[in-house]
Parts: C-alpha cells; sequence; structure tokens
C-alpha cells in the first residue's frame, strides 16, 4: 500500500504527481485494473467493465476489446469486479470511467438490476452503454446489448442431454448461477424447455447455486449427490461448474452413468468433453461480443450513431456424440475456434 504525506503544490510537476497518483488509487478502489488495458492512444477513450478479472472468458473479452481498440484507434480503460456478484464494485468502476471521460461503457452486469442507476447516470451524460454477455432487466435500460441468446443456448445444451438419456427416467441436478442475473435465469429456463420438463416437474431432484464457480459446484455436487443417488443427469450453468460437478460425481464413481452438459465453450472446456468428463458444451463468442462493441463505441463517437437492440453473437453445441435433429460441432471444430 501507498502511503501519502502533506504536500505543498510549489510547483506545478509536484501537483501533476499528486494527482496522478490520487487517480491511481480511484481505479484500484472500484476493481481489479488490467495495466494493459490502456491502448497506444487515440482521442476515443472506451471503458469496460467485466464481471472478474480472471475468469478466462472475460480475460479473453478484454484482450479481444483491446485489440479491437489499437485497430480502431482507440483507447480502452479496463476495470473489474472483484468477484462474481461484486455489483457494489461495477457500479464504482462506471462512475471512475464517466470521470475519465469515456464515450462509451461495455459492461458485464454482476447484477441485471443492481446497477440501473449508474448506468442511467452514464447515459445521462451522454456516454452510450453498451451491455456484453449479460443482458440488464429491462433491456433497454442500456443502448444495446451485444450478447449470446443465452435462453438458446440453454435450450441447446437440454435438447441434447434429454436426446442422450433417451428414454431412462430422468433425475436432474440444477447446478446454477448467482440468483438475480439474466444470463442464469435465461440458461436455466432454456434447458427446462429444451429437456422438456416444467420448473416443479418431480424429475428434477436438486438445486444449488454455484456463481459458477468449480469448487463451490464441486461441493454442491457432493451435497446434492448425498440427498439423492439417483441422478443421472447435471445442469450446469458453466465449465468451471461442470468441472467441479464432475470431480464431484468422479469421487462417487459414478462418472459412467451421469449426463454432464454445459456452456461456454473454453478451451479446456473443449477438451473436457473430448475427454468424455462432459457430454456436450454450447460455444459462446466473446471475442466477437468485445469487437462489436468496441467498433459500436467508436462509430458513436465518430458519427454519432448509436448502436441498439439485442445482436446475437451466436451460439454453437459442441460434442463427439451428435444426436439427430440438433446441429452440433465435434470437439476437433471446438478446439480451432474455442476461447481461453
Amino acid at each position: 500500500m501507498n502511503s501519502f504525506r502533506t504536500v505543498r503544490p510549489r510547483t506545478s510537476r509536484l501537483v501533476a504527481v499528486v494527482a496522478a497518483a490520487a487517480l491511481a488509487v480511484s481505479v484500484a478502489a472500484c476493481g481489479d485494473s488490467d495495466d494493459s488495458s490502456g491502448s497506444s492512444g487515440g482521442d476515443v477513450k472506451v471503458g469496460l467493465v467485466t464481471k472478474t478479472e480472471t475468469n478466462p472468458f472475460f480475460v479473453k473479452m478484454r484482450e479481444a476489446a483491446k485489440a479491437q481498440a489499437d485497430k480502431d484507434g482507440a483507447q480502452l480503460i479496463a476495470l473489474a469486479g472483484k468477484f462474481d456478484g461484486d455489483n457494489e464494485g461495477q457500479v464504482a468502476a462506471i462512475e471512475n470511467l464517466v470521470s475519465q471521460g469515456v464515450k462509451g461503457i461495455l459492461i458485464t452486469p454482476n447484477n441485471s438490476t443492481g446497477i440501473l442507476g449508474a448506468i442511467k447516470k452514464a447515459r445521462d451524460r451522454g456516454i452510450v452503454v453498451i451491455a456484453l454477455d449479460t443482458a440488464t432487466d429491462p433491456e433497454d435500460a442500456v443502448d444495446a446489448t451485444f450478447a449470446t441468446d443465452n435462453k438458446e443456448a440453454g435450450r441447446l445444451q437440454g435438447a441434447w442431454v434429454k436426446t442422450a438419456v433417451g428414454s431412462t427416467p430422468a433425475k436432474i441436478a440444477m447446478l446454477d448461477g448467482t440468483p438475480g442475473g439474466t444470463v442464469d435465469t435465461f440458461r436455466h429456463d432454456g434447458f427446462l424447455d429444451g429437456f422438456g420438463v416444467k420448473e416443479n416437474d418431480p424429475a428434477i431432484v436438486g438445486k444449488e447455486n454455484t456463481n459458477g464457480d468449480q469448487a463451490k459446484a464441486q461441493t454442491a455436487m457432493e451435497n446434492l449427490l448425498q440427498r439423492n443417488g439417483d441422478i443421472n443427469v447435471v445442469y450446469t450453468i458453466n465449465e468451471p461448474a461442470a468441472r467441479g460437478a464432475y470431480e464431484a460425481i468422479k469421487s462417487k464413481g459414478a462418472e459412467t452413468r451421469i449426463t454432464i452438459g454445459s456452456i461456454d465453450g473454453s478451451c479446456s472446456g473443449v477438451a473436457d468433453v473430448k475427454a468424455g468428463k462432459v457430454g456436450a458444451t454450447v460455444m459462446q463468442f466473446p471475442r466477437k461480443m468485445a469487437e462489436e462493441g468496441v467498433s459500436a463505441v467508436v462509430e458513436f463517437a465518430k458519427n454519432d450513431k448509436k448502436p441498439s437492440g439485442f445482436n446475437n453473437t451466436g451460439a454453437q453445441l459442441i460434442t463427439d456424440k451428435p444426436m439427430q435433429g440438433l446441429d452440433s460441432k465435434d470437439t476437433a471444430w471446438g478446439a480451432q475456434n474455442c476461447w481461453g
């Protein structure tokens, strides 16, 4: 931690040093910052606020956003929450970016409603705000959204798992994400639609929130298996949750009779499908979200043209066990197109 003492502003040089130090503390206070996030220059400042700094999905998004900003001659300022669900950190990050004079803010909201006040203040200042990956509630709280159709991604997971288990009576465990997030709700509901069951169907024998975290998912799966040893289907909010579920299932020696589905499309997730740990995953394209988001902000800065509405960046089922009636790609294709 830096320590400070009272400084008399005798020269402009001293004032500049103090101001720079204060800005650095402000950035650190609102969330983790990527030290390499500033591009080589450019008059247009683009802010990026991700849920966390370390999740490979958001690392790839940040890398793609920086590359696109460099290409478009813009400057990227990337901040992040400290953990999945750090709503206060994201609010502070938005306020920080507004104070730095960004032209647009790209954000993956930790909570679909908790940041609406900060977003409104930014938009009232003439800043375009674009949601990436996770929609706000309501969706028109931002100017536009660039994201996976998460309900469709959930539906693809559910449809594949349903076809894979066939006529075997299903005992479903739901490893959800974070309560209140639109991604979490859409994927959950999409899975149920794809599998062909309702929310309170007796086939669903247990649900646990995991925050998309591998360790939490492993503990949750252990608890679910302890309560019901007949589970044979596992829905997972993302691939870290799927990895945690597999470890718990393997420890019980049940990996050959339980089918796991997931969503993400990371390189490690595709490798898990290839290894047979996960039956299928649904690939997202964070690079495309980030690239299109940055370009939209630059277009707004240059031509005053605002993006609008929901912009679907795609979803692709990845499995080495294709099912009739479902469009899928194998893990060789997945390895060539994965992220992280």
